[in-house]
């Protein structure tokens, strides 16, 4: 991936291993990572503990996670949103002071699996609340895949006087199929900063029901057959993606892998 022209590739999170064993073996893969400087490596980081292991394996960005329904951020961090939005606030300074991008999802942003329809005006304050912080990007993010383009419509409606595009993410899973076409609702807004996966991976241990995020490949072609310059190879991502179907014994969700051959990296 890291030779397919990614230039920011998340790569591993800092949660509790008790809570996913599979990410574990956080500090261990970062130590693996080529140091290239034209890649920022990213982690997701939960509280102060996970800061303080990003920093100690020298990570550049690191990625705080909330959600706009009270069910949906204590299911997954255990805490409400409130409560993790003050812990946000004693780590951006830390982080920003320590010469870290910081970004930060906003989770549930359009649909909760525990809350249903989560309205727009729930959205707001905590995007207002991180950039008061001083995080440098938000991502919205539709985590079961619920959302369609006229979801995305008013979101970005709702938010755009207080988020300001340049520091705009969005960020769809693929579980009905509708996730291409919330990206090209967003890009006519003006958004072009999006999260995907290799192959389709992710989805979430605390929403039932989920799939995984947008296929990396799915989106490269889409974009490739608009004309819209990505530097990205998509077989490339292939070869990543064709990797880790193999390496995990099953077929990846995203839509064009199997269309896609292989790049020697």
């Amino acid at each position: 991936m890291a030779a397919s022209g990614l230039s920011n590739i998340e790569v591993t999170s800092f949660v509790n291993p008790k809570r996913v064993p599979q990410l574990a073996d956080a500090e261990a893969l970062c130590a693996e990572l080529l140091s290239q400087n034209n890649i920022t490596y990213s982690a997701l980081v939960p509280n102060r503990r996970g800061l303080e292991r990003a920093l100690a394996a020298q990570v550049r960005e690191i990625a705080l996670f909330t959600a706009a329904s009270e069910t949906f951020v204590y299911q997954n961090i255990g805490m409400t949103i409130a409560e993790s939005l003050a812990v946000f606030r004693e780590l951006v300074p830390k982080a920003l002071a320590s010469q870290m991008r910081v970004r930060a999802y906003v989770s549930t942003a359009f649909f909760c699996p525990f809350e249903g329809k989560v309205s727009s005006d729930a959205v707001v304050p905590i995007i207002i609340d991180l950039l008061d912080m001083g995080v440098d990007e938000i991502s919205l993010g539709d985590t079961i895949g619920y959302a369609v383009p006229t979801d995305v419509a008013e979101l970005l409606n709702a938010v755009s006087p207080a988020l300001p595009l340049n520091r705009t993410a969005c960020h769809f899973h693929d579980t009905r199929g509708a996730a291409l076409a919330n990206v090209l609702t967003a890009l006519e807004f003006g958004v072009h900063v999006f999260d995907t996966a290799s192959g389709g991976l992710g989805g979430c241990p605390f929403a039932p029901g989920a799939a995984g995020n947008l296929a990396t490949e799915d989106l490269i072609l889409m974009l490739n057959g608009m004309n819209i310059v990505t530097g990205v190879d998509v077989d490339r991502v292939a070869s990543a993606s064709h990797y880790l179907s193999q390496e995990l014994g099953r077929t990846l969700p995203g839509k064009a892998l199997s269309s896609l051959k292989t790049s020697e990296c």
